[in-house]
């Protein structure tokens, strides 16, 4: 049985729930004629004598802070070397971007809300009005939160403006904005974090590119040392429900040097080659998965505990009514696996990440239909 196939649908309608759960049945039956003939003490073994079997019910949290801000889009957790110092941020908490505020303006969101492995949400970071927090979130260990700034003044693609990098402390305190030729509309991010160096790459949604700026990283925050274009030609267009159609989605594979590309309006996922060493524009690379069938938008991007790539969609290409808000899970050599719906209405999924904590997978997503974020946690073997 694949990790994936115990993600429990949330928010569907009821005939769907229904055939979920009867194929939650299903597989669940099949795996138990299975370890029916594996001896109880082999497969005590195998899962842990005081390990559960059952996989935690699915969270839903709020992300919408007092100042009413909606449309969360980056999703990230807080991993265990994360300098958290006397800030408020707790090993395991998920960090949510909002990209709207209450009047449900795109590109004016100022929030970052932290979700706790219990309790209830809180805002973590607060910024000035109009800053437009995008899908582009991570953090790196020496205590800092990085955010992509995609700002619009009136919710549309006509008055966007380049943007920026918001460098954060672990009080919830901006430290640094970095704002240069290669960062134009950040969509969204891959933060390759190496202690005293990281790597971040960005989509650009005003042109169409993917760019790579290496950092050194200090106690006092990031200095830029170099920057390149390493990849272009992605369609990128303004839309009046999406805000932008543009490459949005990175993962980059540490072991190939590949860096995976979600590019919306081509709909499709493009993989670079030397990505952290290229000093050449790579265009689009090549497709790594490309599917009419299940592809409806393809936008963020994140890698599963197997290896596989996870991608949303946001149903503003090859719309499919019969398929809302899917996250598609496909293998790196560009196979189709499975999709997993995160609301019945079309449009709702964004952002996601996933982390691995002892022998469980947290996979979380947002839902920016209803302003929320999913937690599924699975135990592994």
């Amino acid at each position: 049985m694949r990790i994936n196939e115990c993600f429990a649908p949330d928010a569907m309608s009821a005939p769907t729930a229904r055939r979920e759960r009867m194929a939650g049945w299903r597989n669940a039956m099949t795996a138990a004629m299975l370890l029916a003939s594996v001896p109880a003490v082999a497969f005590a073994q195998w899962l842990g004598a005081d390990d559960a079997f059952l996989p935690s019910p699915v969270r839903t949290v709020s992300t919408v802070p007092a100042n009413g801000d909606v449309n969360p889009y980056g999703v990230a957790f807080v991993p265990k070397n994360f300098e958290t110092g006397s800030g408020p941020l707790k090993h395991g908490d998920i960090l949510i971007s909002n990209f709207n505020n209450s009047a449900n303006l795109q590109g004016t969101g100022t929030t970052i809300v932290r979700a706790p492995a219990s309790g209830s949400p809180s805002v973590f970071f607060q910024g000035k009005t109009g800053l437009g927090l995008s899908t582009a979130l991570g953090t790196l260990q020496y205590g800092f939160v990085v955010v992509g700034n995609a700002p619009t003044s009136d919710g549309t693609s006509a008055t966007a403006k380049p943007g920026s990098l918001l460098v954060i402390d672990n009080h919830g305190k901006l430290i640094q904005t970095i704002a240069n030729e290669w960062i134009q509309y950040p969509w969204d991010m891959a933060l390759v974090d190496r202690g005293d160096r990281a790597i971040t790459f960005v989509t650009n949604a005003l042109n169409g590119t993917v760019s790579r700026l290496d950092f050194q990283v200090t106690s006092s925050g990031l200095t830029l040392l170099s920057a390149k274009t390493i990849a272009s030609g992605y369609v990128h267009r303004g839309d009046p429900v999406a805000l932008f159609v543009a490459p949005t989605g990175l993962v980059y594979d540490d072991e190939r040097d590949l860096l995976y590309v979600a590019s919306t309006g081509d709909n499709a996922v493009f993989a670079i080659p030397g990505a952290a060493n290229t000093q050449t524009d790579n265009g689009q690379g090549f497709i790594a998965y490309q599917d009419d069938v299940h592809l409806h938008g393809a936008l963020a991007l994140a890698q599963a505990p197997n290896g596989h790539l996870l991608v949303s969609n946001n149903d503003t290409v090859n719309s499919d009514p019969n398929q809302p808000s899917e996250i598609v899970e496909f293998t790196k050599d560009g196979s189709f696996v499975k999709e997993l719906s995160v609301d019945p209405g079309q449009g709702g999924s964004f952002g996601m990440a996933v982390r691995l904590i002892n022998d469980q997978a947290i996979f979380a997503a947002v839902d920016d239909n209803t302003s929320t974020l999913i937690v599924w946690t699975l135990n592994l073997p």
